[in-house]
């Protein structure tokens, strides 16, 4: 159901370790079919520190507004700067294209904390309960 290469958070964030070792995170599938149609998104700056587990951006639909929370702690990349002009691209592509924040971690072993796609699935499956 959720790509099997990469890692998720409790609040419907996902987890791509990168080569450089950077990780690269976004919203889930889940979320944004529960958010509706993405007309906003609000992302951290280069360079912001950011906390595991702490909001550091926003996503509003035609819904409501929802927090973008950190899945480890590290310092801001890049951001994703197409979603300003193209918030709808988290709805059409949420694990590529739409992709939220680039961060180098400050302990890439925190990924291995996360939960794997099997674990994700099954909570999803659970809320739809």
């Amino acid at each position: 159901m959720n790509p099997a290469d990469l890692k998720y958070t409790a609040e419907h964030e996902w987890v791509r370790a990168e080569d450089d070792g950077t990780l690269v995170f976004g919203i889930t599938g889940y979320a944004q079919e529960a958010l509706g149609d993405i007309v906003y998104v609000s992302l951290p700056e280069p360079g912001a520190a950011l906390d595991a587990g702490s909001p550091c951006g926003e996503v509003e639909s035609t819904k409501s507004v929802s927090d973008i929370y950190s899945p480890v702690s590290g310092t801001v990349v890049e951001a994703n700067a197409s979603l300003a002009d193209a918030p709808e691209t988290v709805n059409t592509d949420p694990y590529g294209t739409g992709w939220m924040v680039r961060i180098r971690p400050d302990d890439t072993a925190a990924v291995d904390a996360l939960l794997s796609a099997e674990a994700y699935d099954a909570l999803i499956a659970g809320l739809a309960r």
